[in-house]
């Protein structure tokens, strides 16, 4: 963590924003077309029996000042989504992309304006919401022989933290198509990722043919809040995973998994809402 923001963040015009997203948008279309990747696909005669590992995220949170029908709307979008999602099998040697799965959110499929993180603050964008998913398949594969081989973090700490169960900095920030999410399957065995909605919750799986020999642990190290020379603050932290054997419980490594820096768009002893 040694290259964290000593200078103000730099605001791009919006025509430096449009171009960039089409000249990035554009370059991931030709490595989906002629890239050596073999991806994940659906896969719906297949179910494999045994849990890796579970998680579930809550969909509605208590934000500061955002309105309610952003989060209910997201809703809407994560359950397109989790309909592309749900079932997908990544077999050994192949790789999982969040978006080239789900495919473009638009408004002729139904996806509807939901909350976009954007420089710091929010605004309504068609399929808001859905990093959360991607947040969940994340954190899940975290817990699992996958490997992550692309991932985004945030720049920006919008919302100070309410009820958070995770580390800082353990999610996996999206946007289509350029800000990807891509895990690949080193191991000899196929994964299924299965994810849904109940009332309440976003839930999702990672499952196998057998049961896991491994156990995982996810925690932070170096969690830190900085005053920076520009008068901003910057909270930081490095995200590290212990392997454990699940049979004796023998501790069999320790690796770092990613490093966070992100600008705090909120008071550092702002209390939880």
């Amino acid at each position: 963590m040694n290259n964290l923001m000593h200078h103000r963040p730099v605001r791009r015009s919006f025509m430096r924003l449009q171009a960039g997203k089409w000249w990035f948008t554009n370059k991931r279309r030709l490595k989906w077309l002629f890239g050596s990747r073999k991806l994940a696909k659906m896969n719906k005669e297949l179910s494999l029996p045994c849990v890796v590992f579970t998680h579930a995220t809550p969909l509605i949170r208590p934000l500061r000042n955002v309105d309610g029908w952003l989060q209910t709307n997201k809703v809407t979008n994560l359950l397109l989504a989790a309909a592309k999602l749900n079932g997908i099998v990544l077999m050994p040697g192949e790789t999982f992309s969040y978006w080239r799965a789900i495919g473009k959110p638009t408004r002729n499929k139904g996806y509807v304006d939901g909350m976009v993180l954007f420089y710091g603050g929010y605004k309504a964008g068609v399929g808001g919401g859905l990093c959360q998913m991607s947040n969940l398949v994340y954190w899940m594969t975290l817990h699992t022989p996958l490997q992550v081989i692309e991932r985004h973090r945030h720049s920006y700490d919008v919302f100070p933290d309410a009820g958070r169960t995770q580390p800082f900095g353990s999610g996996a920030t999206c946007a289509y198509n350029y800000l990807d999410l891509q895990i690949y399957n080193p191991t000899n065995e196929p994964y299924q990722l299965i994810v849904g909605l109940t009332e309440e919750k976003l839930v999702g799986e990672w499952r196998a043919p057998q049961p896991s020999n491994y156990r995982y642990e996810v925690f932070e190290k170096d969690h830190r809040i900085e005053l920076k020379p520009w008068g901003g603050y910057v909270r930081s932290n490095a995200i590290y995973r212990r392997t454990f054997a699940m049979e004796d419980g023998e501790l069999l490594g320790e690796e770092f998994v990613a490093g966070n820096e992100a600008v705090m768009m909120y008071a550092p002893m702002l209390e939880p809402v």
